[in-house]
């Protein structure tokens, strides 16, 4: 028998995509550090829970291309993580910024990001026999049966803060 779930999400989810490509393997100099960088920020991260980090996939798109999917609290906290000057991102990002303008990562490595706020009735999960993963790892992993056996029915689900938004706009 199939046990299938669903994640536990309610109201917005923040979801931010971040990697990195190699664009020639010789530059080992230049996007080990990159790759290391991105690593220490996850740890870092994992360490310090209060700064909104729910959740991360570590993926890779092709032997060149490697990716972290996050899962965050609020946009506000991935926003404040981004411009903390005391956070190593900060510091990584102005190493890499020095070095961008020096030309020296020009052809070598690429990076990248895309952040999405997906509003609570725009997102649907469903996991057969699965772990706790991706949405689900960051919100907590529920019975599908709560929020219901279609696509259709999750996609319809709100929690009760949107309710009460709902009733009181």
């Amino acid at each position: 028998m199939v046990t299938r779930t669903t994640a536990d999400a309610k109201g917005d989810v923040v979801v931010l995509l971040i990697g990195m490509r190699i664009n020639r393997f010789m530059a080992v100099r230049l996007w080990v550090p990159v790759m290391l960088a991105m690593l220490r920020m996850l740890r870092d991260l994992r360490k310090e829970p209060e700064r909104g980090l729910l959740s991360r996939v570590l993926l890779t798109a092709s032997p060149r291309t490697y990716y972290v999917v996050q899962y965050w609290d609020s946009k506000e906290k991935l926003y404040a993580y981004a411009t903390a000057p005391e956070a190593f991102h900060h510091k990584a990002w102005a190493r890499l910024n020095r070095m961008e303008r020096a030309g020296k990562l020009r052809g070598q490595v690429g990076i990248w990001h895309e952040a999405y706020v997906v509003p609570e009735g725009s997102y649907e999960a469903i996991y057969g026999d699965m772990p706790a993963f991706g949405l689900a790892a960051a919100h907590g992993q529920i019975p599908l049966e709560r929020r219901g056996r279609y696509a259709k029915d999750r996609f319809a689900y709100r929690s009760e803060r949107a309710q009460e938004a709902e009733r009181a706009g």
